[in-house]
């Protein structure tokens, strides 16, 4: 008997055990190969991103052979009696896309700089877009996001409604494979459907139907884009928590403050009262923002 020849694929969702697999012939709904479940698992063997080699089955389905090894993921940290447990939320992304409000919410910078901290750790690009510029306006939207770009984030500043930035989005989202996270109400189903009509909305739906309740079946999917690439809707990015991540080490995550760590007058140093510390010296000097400093005390200090 033949063996049928396998074929690369990509997940671009999984649920309950099942995933959609993409391939040159068409989508394919597949489980996971026995012998891939065999062993200790210490995380998700097959995730959304994942490239995989697959076969098909005489019913239509297919059987996922074999995952590639990660070139990034961006994973949740799962805490478990028998050891820490890495759940992907999304394999192989090519940059994070972190949507805020300039108004309405209000920007909860913080929040930006906690995901801006989960990025660096998970060693994936970033990109800001500060939406609803209409509101406040564009000389106050750089006041609130105009430093970001001197750290290395580049920030896109857009209104669905006017279409700021929808086209300098999509280029950037064109080709790649993208998270998008940022709070409820910013307004990306809107910048979505502006760069991609009914784009947002299925989005949206799947984001609000893995929100609805604790036991509803978690959903994740990578959303196709016209002109190439993916986007994923990461909604779990908010709960992830730094619990593994030791005070001294958002030193290395914050690329402002990292090289000057170095000078300061203690290896030690917490960077709040020492004397001769090097950071303190830089947010008097304007070199750090010191709204950047105020986020790396408190997230040092385990703040929100």
């Amino acid at each position: 008997m033949l063996q049928t020849p396998s074929e690369p694929g990509l997940i671009l969702r999984a649920q309950s055990g099942f995933f959609t697999v993409e391939t040159a012939h068409g989508s394919l709904t597949c489980r996971l190969r026995g012998r891939l479940k065999q062993g200790p698992r210490t995380g998700d063997i097959a995730a959304v991103g994942d490239r995989v080699q697959v076969t098909r089955q005489p019913d239509g389905t297919g059987t996922i052979e074999s995952v590639e090894a990660r070139a990034r993921a961006l994973v949740r940290l799962d805490p478990r009696p028998q050891g820490v447990y890495q759940q992907v939320l999304l394999a192989n992304p090519d940059q994070a896309v972190f949507v805020f409000a300039c108004a309405q919410p209000r920007p909860h910078l913080r929040m930006l700089d906690r995901f801006l901290v989960i990025a660096e750790k998970q060693g994936i690009p970033a990109l800001i877009v500060a939406n609803k510029v209409d509101l406040v306006g564009q000389a106050e939207a750089e006041r609130l996001f105009g430093f970001y770009p001197s750290i290395g984030y580049p920030v896109i500043y857009a209104c669905a409604k006017s279409g700021q930035g929808v086209e300098e989005l999509r280029e950037r989202l064109t080709g790649k494979i993208s998270a998008l996270a940022g709070p409820s109400g910013v307004g990306k189903s809107s910048l979505l459907n502006a760069m991609q009509p009914g784009l947002g909305l299925a989005v949206r739906e799947v984001s609000e139907a893995v929100r609805k309740g604790r036991h509803t079946t978690t959903v994740r999917q990578l959303f196709p884009l016209a002109g190439g690439g993916y986007v994923a809707d990461t909604p779990g990015l908010r709960s992830l928590a730094l619990w593994d991540t030791e005070p001294e080490e958002l030193d290395g995550y914050f690329p402002e403050i990292a090289p000057l760590v170095a000078a300061c007058q203690f290896s030690d140093c917490t960077h709040r009262i020492e004397p001769g510390c090097a950071v303190r010296a830089a947010v008097e000097s304007g070199q750090v923002h010191p709204q950047r400093y105020e986020s790396y005390l408190r997230l040092r200090a385990g703040e929100e």
